[in-house]
């Protein structure tokens, strides 16, 4: 059994069963023939997902989340927790911008107009076991947006850190700190081409 603490955030009795009736992904087979040699290949259909940049004009910051992940903590134990950009699985019939604003706000605290939030990109992730899209957009906010603590819905227990734009090149390469890639091309994309 495994043990840890940070801040809001005690994981207990950690251990894995088979899913029996998935909620959020679906494990399948997939049967093919590729240049007449049959093939099998196991994947996983899950939801695809909206992530956003949140850059703050006067911290000169990149807000982001930290939350437990019990798939990084299965694959390596010393990471209790992920960097991340604010997101959320496109599981509701609204445009993806509506789906993004509301992300910010329950996770973020911050309530931003939604032609406020610009698309950067969409691209596959994880394309060897369910090879779903990620949309990537942005936003710049500033205090006056600010409308509660943030931590998300429910039991999220989502924490929120500022990286100083200064040293976000810094943060994308420190391998001890657990983050996503859509969060490094974010990052960059941010300092190439919008400061």
């Amino acid at each position: 059994m495994k043990r840890f603490v940070l801040k809001n955030i005690n994981i207990r009795n950690f251990e894995t069963t088979r899913l029996k009736d998935p909620k959020y992904i679906k494990p399948l087979s997939i049967k093919y023939e590729q240049n007449g040699v049959a093939k099998i290949w196991e994947t996983v259909r899950s939801f695809d997902s909206v992530s956003v940049l949140l850059y703050h004009k006067d911290f000169d910051a990149y807000l982001v989340v930290k939350q437990f992940r019990p798939p990084v903590y299965l694959t390596d134990d010393k990471f209790s927790f992920t960097y991340e950009l604010c997101a959320g699985i496109l599981d509701k019939n609204k445009p993806i911008n509506q789906i993004a604003k509301e992300e910010i706000y329950e996770e973020c605290g911050y309530s931003v107009n939604i032609n406020k939030i610009n698309k950067i990109n969409t691209f596959f992730s994880n394309v060897g076991v369910s090879g779903s899209k990620q949309h990537i957009y942005e936003a710049t906010i500033d205090e006056s947006m600010k409308k509660h603590k943030g931590g998300g819905i429910n039991d999220e227990f989502i924490e929120l850190e500022f990286i100083d734009r200064k040293d976000a090149k810094k943060f994308i390469f420190d391998e001890a700190k657990a983050k996503t890639s859509g969060l490094m091309f974010a990052f960059y994309w941010h300092m190439e081409d919008k400061l």
